[in-house]
C-alpha cells in the first residue's frame, strides 16, 4: 500500500475516506447538511452519521367550527346585522331606481309623428281653364283631350287640381250657361270633375276675386247668409274637394269663413276633409280671431309684374319672401311673376324643396301637355321634325325629369313636407346673388335631441356666372353628401362641398351626411 494515502474504513457507515498529502477531508470540522454528529464520536474526524434535518408535524384532525367561533371570526354577532341590512337596502334601492324609470316613461309625453292630410302631401297643379279653352278654341273635343291627360299628371305625382277661370265675374257660380269661347259649360265641369275623381285627383274650385256677397245683394236676398252658400252645396254635391279664395274678396272674413266651414264639415270625412285655400295677393295676410278657418295660405315666390324680372330682382325676391314667412298656416308655394325660362326652372327646384304644398303653374309642363295633344290630334300625319321641334321634344323630356325627380324626392323625404328651412345668407356677398337653403328633416320635433336631422341643401345660382362655395363658408356644416337632383339633371351621386362649382341659373338639392355615415 502507498504510504501517501491513507484508508480509514467504518464498518458500520461503509464509508471509504482517501486522504491525500495536504488536503483535509471534505467533511472536516462540519456535519455536513443532512448528518449530524453521532453519539460518542463527536471528537473524531472525518466521522458522521446521516440523520432527518425536518421533523414532520403531528396530523391534526379537522373539526368544523362552532357557532360562537364563527360568530367571533366573522366580527360578532352586529356584523350579521349590518350585512341583512345593506342587503336589504341594494334591493330597495333597486326596486326605487326601476319604479322611477317607469314613472319617467310614462309621464314623458310621448313623440308621435302627426299624420298628415291630403293637402299637406298633394302637389297643386292650376289649371286656367279659361286660357286653355282660349288656346283649343275646338269645342268640345279639347275638354275630352284634356280628361285623357290626368292619369298622366296624376303619375306626375300630382294630387290635386286647382280649376281657375271658370265663372263670369258678373255672373253667378251657378250659372254656366255659355257666355264666350273661353267659358266651359256645366256638362263639360261636371265630365271633367267625374273625370278627375277617376283618376285620383282632387278638385278645388276658385272663386278668386268674384264677389259673391255682390251676387248675394243683387239678387236681394242680402238678410239671407246662406243664399250665397248655395253654390257651396252644389259644387260639394259634385266632389269638389274645396275652395279658393283671395285675400282681398269680401268673403274673407270670419262671419262668412265660418259659415263656410260648417258647410264644409257636413261634407268632410277623415280621409276626405274639404278645405278652404285663400291667395296671398298682399304683402302680409290679415289676420283671422279663428286661424282654423283657413286651412292653405298660396303664396307666390315672386311678385306679379308685367316685364320680365331680372336675375337680381328674382333673388332679392327669394331673399324677401323667405325671411318673411309666416307658418302659423299650412303654406302653398307658387310662381306669379315673370322670369326666364332658366331661372323659371332654378324657381321650380325652389317651389318643390319649400315645406309647404307647391302649386304648380300651368305653363310649367304644358310643353308636355301640348305635344301630347297635339300627337293626339295629328291622326298619324307624318311629318319630318325640324331643329326646332327636336329642341322642343329636349326641353321637354328635361322638363318631365326635373318635375318627376322634385315629385318623387318629396314623396320619399319628410322634411321636404314639413321640415325646418333656414336661409344661410353668405358672409362676405359674392359677385353673383346666390342663395344658399338647408332643409333640417326632423319626423317629429320631440326627436331632434336623440336622432338629430337630416340635412338637405338647396343651393341657388341666381347669376348668370359660375360659382364656387368659399371653403370657410358654413363650417358647421357636413362636407360629404349625395346629389338628389338639379336644373340640368346632370348631377349624380357623392359629393364634396370643397370642390362643388355651380353652373350659371343652376339649382341643386343636396342631402348631406357626416363623413363616414349614411342617412
Amino acid at each position: 500500500m502507498d504510504t501517501n494515502k491513507e484508508a480509514v474504513e467504518e464498518t458500520d457507515n461503509t464509508y471509504v475516506t482517501y486522504l491525500q498529502p495536504g488536503r483535509m477531508p471534505l467533511n472536516a470540522g462540519d456535519n455536513g447538511y443532512g448528518s449530524a454528529p453521532g453519539p460518542g464520536l463527536s471528537g473524531s474526524v472525518g466521522v458522521s452519521e446521516s440523520v432527518p434535518l425536518l421533523v414532520p408535524e403531528p396530523v391534526r384532525q379537522w373539526q368544523p367550527m362552532t357557532k360562537e367561533e364563527l360568530e367571533l371570526t366573522a366580527g360578532g354577532p352586529g356584523w350579521r346585522n349590518v350585512r341583512c341590512y345593506l342587503v336589504l337596502l341594494f334591493w330597495l334601492s333597486w326596486v326605487a331606481m326601476l319604479a322611477t324609470s317607469i314613472a319617467i316613461v310614462v309621464v314623458s309625453p310621448r313623440p308621435v309623428v302627426t299624420p298628415l292630410t291630403w293637402w299637406q302631401k298633394s302637389l297643386f297643379y292650376q289649371l286656367q281653364l279659361d286660357l286653355y279653352m282660349e288656346e283649343h278654341a275646338e269645342g268640345s273635343g279639347n275638354m275630352n283631350a284634356l280628361c285623357e291627360q290626368l292619369p298622366f299628371l296624376r303619375s306626375l305625382g300630382i294630387g290635386a287640381l286647382i280649376l281657375e277661370g271658370l265663372f263670369n265675374k258678373e255672373a253667378s257660380p251657378l250659372n254656366f250657361i255659355s257666355t264666350g269661347k273661353k267659358f266651359a259649360t256645366l256638362p263639360q265641369i261636371l265630365h271633367l270633375l267625374a273625370e278627375s275623381n277617376k283618376a285620383g285627383l282632387k278638385v278645388v274650385v276658385d272663386f278668386c276675386k268674384l264677389d259673391l256677397l255682390r251676387l248675394q245683394d243683387v239678387a236681394g236676398n242680402a238678410d239671407k247668409p246662406s243664399n250665397h252658400s248655395h253654390a257651396l252645396w252644389f259644387w260639394l254635391e259634385q266632389g269638389v274637394a274645396g275652395f279658393a279664395i283671395c285675400d282681398t274678396d269680401a268673403a274673407y272674413s270670419e262671419k262668412t269663413l265660418l259659415e263656410w266651414r260648417g258647410i264644409l264639415k257636413e261634407f268632410s270625412s277623415q280621409e276626405e276633409e274639404r278645405i278652404v285655400v285663400v291667395k296671398q295677393m298682399r304683402d302680409s295676410l290679415p289676420p283671422l280671431n279663428n286661424g282654423t278657418l283657413v286651412d292653405v295660405v298660396m303664396k307666390s315666390i315672386l311678385p306679379s309684374s308685367r316685364h320680365v324680372l331680372s336675375a337680381k330682382e328674382v333673388a332679392a325676391a327669394i331673399e324677401t319672401h323667405l325671411q318673411a314667412r309666416e307658418e302659423v298656416i299650412w303654406p302653398s308655394w307658387t310662381v306669379e311673376g315673370k322670369a326666364s325660362h332658366d331661372l323659371k326652372k332654378l324657381l321650380l327646384v325652389l317651389t318643390m324643396t319649400l315645406p309647404g304644398s307647391p302649386a304648380i303653374q300651368y305653363d310649367e309642363i304644358s310643353q308636355t301637355q301640348n305635344v301630347s295633344l297635339k300627337a293626339g290630334a295629328s291622326h298619324g300625319e307624318m311629318t319630318e321634325p325640324t331643329d326646332t321641334d327636336l329642341d322642343k321634344e329636349k326641353m321637354k323630356h328635361s322638363a318631365v325629369a326635373l318635375f318627376t325627380s322634385l315629385s318623387r324626392s318629396r314623396a320619399r323625404e319628410e322634411a321636404l313636407l314639413y321640415g325646418t328651412l333656414t336661409f344661410l345668407p353668405f358672409n362676405s356677398p359674392p359677385a353673383p346673388p346666390t342663395l344658399l337653403l338647408p332643409l333640417l328633416l326632423c319626423s317629429d320635433p320631440g326627436f331632434l335631441a336623440f336622432w338629430g336631422c337630416v340635412h338637405f341643401l338647396i343651393l341657388l345660382n341666381v347669376g348668370p356666372e359660375l360659382h364656387a362655395l368659399a371653403p370657410a363658408w358654413a363650417p358647421s356644416l357636413p362636407e360629404a353628401g349625395v346629389f338628389v337632383t338639379s336644373t340640368g339633371m346632370d348631377r349624380l351621386g357623392s359629393m364634396t362641398l370643397k370642390k362643388l362649382e355651380l353652373q350659371p341659373h343652376e339649382a341643386i338639392v343636396i342631402k348631406l351626411f357626416e363623413a363616414g355615415s349614411y342617412s
